[in-house]
């Protein structure tokens, strides 16, 4: 596995200065399994399909049939992520519990999920007390996800955990000095090389030293200790790259409470059935079934990424998270198969384009820098 390049936390990235030579998204129009291959492999991917309620045309019946729905998807996601790259996977409770274990089995390490909690607005007037078996409910979930760091060494795949240690013990050196290299008194024994469940992820600075002291004093090996691709040592920056970033928003924990969109925000009266389940649709009739806040898209992006990262949105319908990427100054990839969704999409994403020399100041960011 070759080190993917440091990320910069600084740099101002051209994508902020409207007029850029690279294009700020690319809409693929048609399905995403045709676009994959052509898109610059994920920062992260931001999944908002199937959830097995009939919610759109060509969405599933129930929750049975999702592993089918997603199973080409999650292998072009797998194959073209690396160490760093993350994933926010959209669904219902029982929607994301079906799709959890093939994800798990295809190298993708569950973080957290994130509840969206509508609120009573949400089933005001449409619940029967008389013949309901079972308790309103008022939200669905969005599961984060991180691609497994995992390293082929002598025909096995090692986890990071153990090939830390695997890389110290090769040089036979004992594990003691670990901490002389590190320049410690005991964190790297106890954290960064130790088998148990108090493993910490270490600091690139700590893994390029503890490969500077095996290459010094190590056995000679014919190949650099601590590296991804045999032919160097991983740098700090390399390795510190394989992990993803985060942005801490102070106040904001895994649950946001809002009811669905009804205020300007929410696209209305196309007058199309936009899912099997609308029967007669009105002027008054959203758009779209379940149009996501920009805000909580924002939330997303910026946590986990940073300016000029890539931004996949492999099922686009209103491209609500490329259109967050855009404004955050991010290169988002978005495809849409709903020629009418496309339109629009298009239109959301040329006007966040319009705009981008404008700060994208939201309460998703607001005293988090």
């Amino acid at each position: 596995m070759p080190p993917r390049a440091a990320r910069s936390r600084t740099a101002a990235h051209p994508l902020r200065v409207v007029g850029g030579t690279r294009a700020p998204f690319t809409l693929h129009r048609g399905d995403a399994r045709e676009a994959y291959a052509g898109w610059p492999a994920p920062d992260t991917i931001i999944s908002d399909g199937a959830y097995g309620v009939r919610g759109f045309h060509g969405d599933t019946i129930d929750s049975d049939g999702l592993i089918s729905w997603y199973d080409e998807h999650i292998t072009a996601w797998t194959q073209a992520s690396h160490p760093g790259t993350t994933l926010w996977f959209w669904g219902t409770e029982v929607g994301w519990a079906t799709v959890h274990g093939e994800l798990n089995r295809r190298g993708w390490d569950y973080v957290q999920t994130v509840v969206w909690d509508k609120g009573l607005s949400h089933i005001a007037g449409n619940v029967n007390g008389k013949t309901i078996r079972q308790y309103p409910v008022v939200t669905e979930v969005c599961a984060l996800y991180q691609r497994r760091f995992e390293v082929p060494v002598e025909g096995e795949v090692l986890g990071v955990q153990d090939w830390l240690r695997h890389e110290w013990m090769r040089s036979g050196l004992p594990l003691y000095l670990s901490n002389e290299a590190c320049g410690v008194r005991n964190a790297a024994t106890r954290k960064y090389l130790t088998r148990d469940w108090l493993w910490y992820f270490p600091p690139g600075l700590m893994v390029a030293r503890m490969a500077a002291y095996c290459n010094q004093h190590g056995f000679e090996s014919g190949r650099p200790y601590f590296s991804l691709d045999g032919s160097a040592s991983v740098t700090a920056e390399q390795w510190d790259a394989m992990r993803y970033p985060w942005t801490h928003t102070h106040g904001l924990t895994n649950v946001w409470r809002r009811g669905p969109l009804h205020d300007g925000e929410r696209l209305k009266g196309s007058m199309r059935r936009s899912a099997p389940r609308v029967y007669k649709p009105t002027r008054a009739s959203s758009t779209h079934l379940n149009q996501k806040p920009l805000e909580f898209m924002e939330r997303l992006v910026h946590a986990v990424t940073r300016e000029g990262d890539v931004v996949w949105e492999p099922f686009g319908g209103l491209a609500s998270a490329s259109v967050a990427a855009v404004a955050l100054g991010r290169r988002a990839f978005v495809a849409e198969r709903d020629p009418h969704f496309a339109e629009i999409a298009h239109e959301r994403l040329s006007d966040a384009v319009a705009n981008r020399h404008i700060a994208a100041e939201t309460d998703a960011i607001e005293g988090s820098e």
